[in-house]
C-alpha cells in the first residue's frame, strides 16, 4: 500500500518523496484536494509561472489518448529544470494512461493527479494504491483541530487576533471544505480590516450565511424532535455544500452545549437565564428551538445522543460514499427520540 497516512499528508506535500514521482490526491473535501495538489505541484518545480515547467492537463483528454501522459512525463525540457504535470480527473476513466506512466515514469517530472471522492473499487484509486512508486493522499472533511489550525493561520497572516467568544461561535460554521473554510476567514478579516481583533459581532455578520444557517436549522429541528423539518434542512444544507460529517461534528458540538445548559437547568436555573448567559450568545431567532431542547433532553439522554453521534462521524470517514445517508439517518434518529421524549 502507498497511502500516506492523515497527519503526514501535509508533510509529504511540503516535502515529496522522489521515490514516489506519481501522486493521486482525492477525497469528498474538493477544497482541500485542491489545495494539497496546486502546493505538491507547485513545490516540484523551480518556477511555477513557467508554463514548460508546471504543465497542466484536463484528465478527460487522457481518455482518447493515454499514452500523452507518459510522452509529457518523459519529454526533456529545452531548458532543463524540474518540471511537473498536474492532472484533473474528470468523469472518464483515466487509469489507463496513469498505469503507463506508472510502468515509465520520469525521474524529473512529477505527476500530480487532482481526483474526486473515489471508491474503494475505483480503478484509478486500485492502481495507484497498488504502484510502489506512487503516493495516494485522501482528503476528508477537517476535524475540530485542522477547523482551528486554519482559522489561526488564515487570521495570523492578516495580524488579527480572535475573541474567544467570537472563536466558538465561528467555528461551527467552519468545515466540510477547506477552501470554503479559507474563504470565509478572508472575507472575515477584509470585513475586520483596520482593526486588529474580531470580535462575536463580526462573525455573526459575515460567516453566518445561508449555508450556515441551513446547517442550524437542521440541528435545531433534530434536537427539538421535528423530523419533517430535518428532512427538508438536511436537503438545504447539502445543497449549499455542506458535507454530511460537518452536518454531524457541528450537532455533535450543539450537542455538547446543550449538555452543558441542560445540567444547569437539573441544577435548579431556568431554561430562560440559562440560555440568555450562554456563551457564545445564542442568536435570538434561535433561542425557541433551544427552549424546546432543553425541554426535550434530559443530561443523561444527551450523554447516550454524544456517544452515538461519535460513532456516526467515525463511519461518515470510514465510509464516504455512505456519509450523506448516514448523516441524515443519524439526524432523523434524533429527532424521532426528541420527539418521543417531548
Amino acid at each position: 500500500m502507498t497511502t500516506v497516512k492523515p497527519f503526514e499528508a501535509d508533510a509529504f506535500v511540503s516535502r515529496p518523496d522522489p521515490a514516489r514521482p506519481i501522486v493521486l490526491i482525492y477525497g469528498p473535501d474538493s477544497g482541500l484536494v485542491h489545495e494539497r495538489a496546486e502546493a505538491l505541484a507547485k513545490i516540484s518545480v523551480d518556477n511555477p509561472a513557467d508554463v514548460f515547467s508546471l504543465i497542466r492537463i484536463d484528465g478527460d483528454e487522457l481518455s482518447g489518448n493515454p499514452y500523452r501522459l507518459v510522452e509529457e512525463a518523459n519529454t526533456i525540457p529545452m531548458f532543463g529544470g524540474r518540471r511537473a504535470l498536474w492532472v484533473k480527473a474528470g468523469s472518464r476513466n483515466i487509469a489507463s494512461a496513469v498505469e503507463a506512466v506508472l510502468a515509465a515514469p520520469s525521474p524529473d517530472c512529477r505527476v500530480v493527479i487532482e481526483a474526486g471522492d473515489l471508491r474503494k473499487t475505483a480503478p484509478l484509486r486500485t492502481l495507484c494504491e497498488k504502484a510502489k512508486n506512487a503516493a495516494v493522499i485522501a482528503c476528508y472533511a477537517d476535524s475540530d483541530r485542522d477547523i482551528a489550525q486554519v482559522v489561526d493561520d488564515e487570521l495570523k497572516k492578516a495580524n488579527l487576533v480572535i475573541a474567544p467568544d467570537a472563536r466558538a461561535a465561528l467555528l461551527p460554521f467552519l468545515g466540510g471544505d477547506r477552501q470554503a473554510t479559507r474563504n470565509e476567514l478572508r472575507k472575515l478579516a477584509l470585513y475586520v480590516h483596520g482593526r486588529d481583533r474580531v470580535t462575536v459581532d463580526d462573525v455573526m455578520a459575515v460567516v453566518a450565511d445561508a449555508s450556515a444557517v441551513a446547517l442550524d436549522s437542521v440541528i435545531d429541528a433534530a434536537f427539538c424532535g421535528r423530523p419533517a423539518e430535518v428532512e427538508t434542512h438536511f436537503a438545504k444544507a447539502r445543497g449549499e455544500g455542506t458535507a454530511p460529517g460537518a452536518i454531524v461534528s457541528s450537532a455533535l458540538r450543539h450537542l455538547s452545549h446543550l449538555h452543558r445548559m441542560r445540567l444547569a437547568v437539573e441544577e435548579g436555573q431556568s431554561t430562560t437565564s440559562v440560555i440568555e448567559s450562554a456563551r457564545p450568545p445564542i442568536h435570538f431567532r434561535r433561542k425557541p428551538m433551544i427552549d424546546a431542547a432543553l425541554r426535550a433532553w434530559t443530561a443523561g439522554k444527551l450523554l447516550d445522543a454524544m456517544s452515538s453521534l461519535g460513532d456516526t462521524l467515525l463511519e461518515t470517514r470510514r465510509q464516504p460514499h455512505l456519509a450523506e445517508t448516514i448523516a441524515q439517518r443519524a439526524m432523523m434518529s434524533l429527532a424521532t427520540a426528541a420527539r418521543r421524549r417531548g
